[in-house]
């Protein structure tokens, strides 16, 4: 019996597109709330359903008095190199947020209420996680009206049903 150590295996099937994301945020910084925006209004870009899932400290994001003014971690957060070392000083996170923020302004980045609100106008469905809304004792008016829900996780999941979850 031989074998042909040049035979190659069939092609593969084309991979599915992609028609539904769920994203799942549950850091309240710019480093844990823009990557999950930025993907969403990608996939609303290309057409694909969007759903943001904010939980425990992701609420910040989408929360009334807290959406503008959301900082970046700078305290054990090694992607800043250098600032890391700084991190502990008073006012550094301050300082590394306005940083990121000039530089963003300059991308023509929106401000995290704009990009939300952006993404919400496309369609994309925002969604607190009750459970965490009730760890926070928060209710349904601290929150932008942009939320489309306040759900369950169980309600989550149906939501997402047929599509990727990702978790930024």
């Amino acid at each position: 019996m031989t074998t042909d150590v040049l035979a190659r295996p069939a092609p593969a099937s084309k991979p599915e597109t992609i028609t539904k994301v769920s994203i799942i945020v549950s850091r309240g910084s710019l480093d844990g709330v823009y990557p999950a925006l930025i993907m969403a209004n990608g996939a609303r870009a290309e057409g694909i359903e969007a759903n943001l899932f904010f939980t425990f400290f992701g609420l910040d994001a989408i929360h009334r008095k807290r959406h503008e003014h959301i900082k970046i971690s700078t305290v054990g957060n090694p992607g800043l190199h250098l600032a890391t070392w700084l991190g502990g000083v008073p006012g550094m996170s301050s300082v590394m947020t306005h940083y990121l923020a000039q530089k963003m302004e300059k991308l023509d980045i929106p401000s995290i209420p704009e990009f939300v609100e952006m993404i919400a106008d496309t369609g994309a469905g925002l969604y607190a996680c009750k459970a965490s809304v009730d760890l926070f004792g928060l209710s349904r008016e601290d929150f932008i009206d942009q939320v489309t829900d306040i759900i369950t996780v169980g309600e989550f999941y149906a939501q997402a049903a047929g599509g990727q979850i990702i978790f930024t």
